[in-house]
């Protein structure tokens, strides 16, 4: 959508915001920092990155108040269950709607007058269609430009590559309990030290987060990263799962491939389509006029 705008194909948005947890892939801070020195700063098109701290020192820090993961729990007596997914709302709705007051000139505790608002648009291909919703406050609106087109996730991923940027990488925490397999093996085989970072917070949260314990509200059962609830290191992420043989098979045709499968088209992490919530919320990388 940015470069939609920066190309004039769309009208032209008066910022791009991006919520930054603080825990994001480097091939994602790398890829803002290309797309705002190469698109969005030469059509006069600010990136504003705003943030709510770190979602990994938060985590593992007993004086911070954290918003909790979705890790995946194993009770003593074997049951599996799940924490809640406050995490989004924290790092990513927040600041993000904290800015938006900031920029139309009202920011907390003030109150907004009606018919003061922002045009938010929201990059959901027609792929997802249902994904499509309002904002759940008055001075946002939501917009789907890509629907609006008629563009699918294919269409978007040409152009993509028509601007050298068919690498573009998906934003989501480093350590995202919604990582599938295919995500997992990717940041081991590609980037070792981020895997042993990873690697190395699964242990660290396996009683819970920090300021929990710290407060006597000790987790019964035991946290992990990989819904196999074993630790990430002996996890077995080299299986191929039915959606990377699906994909496989339809090689030839426009269905998403194997790790479009496993990094959110499907069932993914970002705020729009996380599995912890059917709620709507706002995206995590915003474009507003």
């Amino acid at each position: 959508m940015l470069a939609l705008s920066a190309e004039g194909l769309l009208p032209k948005v008066d910022y791009a915001i991006f919520a930054d947890t603080g825990w994001e892939p480097r091939a994602v801070y790398a890829h803002l920092d290309h797309i705002e020195k190469k698109i969005a700063t030469p059509a006069g098109i600010p990136v504003l990155r705003v943030s709510s701290g770190n979602i990994r020192q938060d985590a593992l820090d007993p004086e911070h108040r954290f918003a909790s993961m979705p890790l995946y729990i194993l009770n003593q007596d074997g049951k599996q269950g799940m924490t809640r997914r406050q995490c989004t709302g924290e790092y990513k709705i927040k600041p993000i709607k904290r800015k938006v007051r900031e920029l139309l000139g009202y920011p907390y505790p003030q109150r907004i007058p009606k018919g003061v608002f922002v045009e938010q648009w929201v990059g959901i291909s027609t792929d997802e269609f249902h994904r499509a919703k309002d904002a759940d406050v008055r001075y946002m609106h939501n917009r789907h430009p890509l629907i609006d087109l008629g563009w699918s996730r294919s269409d978007c991923i040409r152009y993509l590559t028509s601007l050298g940027l068919a690498d573009t990488p998906k934003s989501s925490c480093l350590g995202c309990p919604f990582h599938g397999n295919a995500q997992w093996r990717h940041i081991r085989d590609t980037s070792p030290d981020e895997w042993q970072d990873v690697v190395a917070f699964d242990a660290a949260i396996r009683k819970g987060n920090a300021r929990a314990n710290a407060n006597g509200n000790h987790l019964l059962g035991q946290a992990f990263l990989h819904r196999s609830r074993v630790p990430l290191s002996e996890a077995p992420i080299d299986h191929v799962t039915a959606a990377e043989w699906a994909a496989r098979q339809d090689e030839l045709t426009d269905a998403p491939d194997a790790e479009e499968l496993e990094q959110g088209v499907v069932d993914g992490c970002s705020p729009w389509a996380c599995r912890g919530s059917a709620k709507p919320v706002q995206d995590d990388f915003g474009l507003v006029s």
